[in-house]
């Protein structure tokens, strides 16, 4: 036997009934889910200036950005001057979206945006795998307009493209990201959960400090990078 802490065991009839009280939970959670996202659908926007940042293939205006489609999801990424490894916790997340085709038929694009120099920010790219396209505001204020200044955090911008003039729709940062993942969603379902210090766990469950679990990007590079 193992001394691991362990959930109870019950008979099938009493877990079927455990799970069936959560089961009312996460139905409510998920209708409220749709409501914040008709909320969303119904804010207001604000026009943006017209932006010119790098991309690849040299200077781009932010409308060019969005590929031909209306609509734009935008990871401003965070950028440390002169590190090799990048945020941890964004070079993570964005590892995950890996097929984006999906966004194409909603005449929508996910596009990278960083304060870093567009050629270092182009080496990091492939140093660590991403497979979307990557733009630097290293000499624009738009990041910095978007809630992701210089060494000062990162962001979720959306926006939407009316001809050459581009409205912003939506933002968020923080924990506000973590709907946008399925690593967190998957490792909850598991039965000690996330493992983390600050979360409510039965007594004796396996705890560590927060974030000490988590990939950081020498360890993207290594599962996914150009050399993996």
């Amino acid at each position: 036997m193992t001394d691991k802490a362990l959930p109870p065991v019950v008979d099938p009839k009493t877990w079927q009934r455990e799970l069936d009280e959560l089961r009312v939970r996460e139905k409510a959670a998920t209708r409220e889910l749709d409501a914040i996202a008709a909320q969303r659908r119904r804010l207001p926007m604000v026009e943006m200036p017209d932006y010119v940042l790098e991309g690849e293939e040299g200077p781009v205006r932010l409308a060019e950005v969005f590929g031909g489609r209306s609509q734009l999801i935008v990871y401003n990424h965070m950028w440390f001057p002169d590190k090799e490894w990048q945020c941890g916790g964004c070079t993570s997340l964005t590892a995950q979206y890996t097929r984006l085709g999906f966004l194409e038929p909603y005449d929508a694009r996910f596009v990278i945006v960083t304060q870093g120099p567009i050629d270092e920010a182009l080496a990091y790219k492939r140093r660590v795998g991403n497979k979307m396209d990557w733009y630097s505001t290293a000499n624009s204020p738009f990041g910095a307009d978007v809630g992701a200044p210089p060494g000062a955090g990162f962001a979720v911008n959306v926006f939407l493209r009316d001809g050459d003039t581009v409205y912003r729709t939506w933002h968020t940062g923080g924990r506000g990201t973590e709907q946008l993942s399925h690593t967190f969603p998957l490792i909850d379902l598991l039965p000690y959960g996330r493992q983390e210090e600050w979360q409510d766990s039965p007594e004796g469950w396996p705890q560590s400090p927060a974030y000490s679990k988590w990939l950081d990007s020498p360890d993207i590079a290594r599962l996914y990078g150009e050399d993996a």
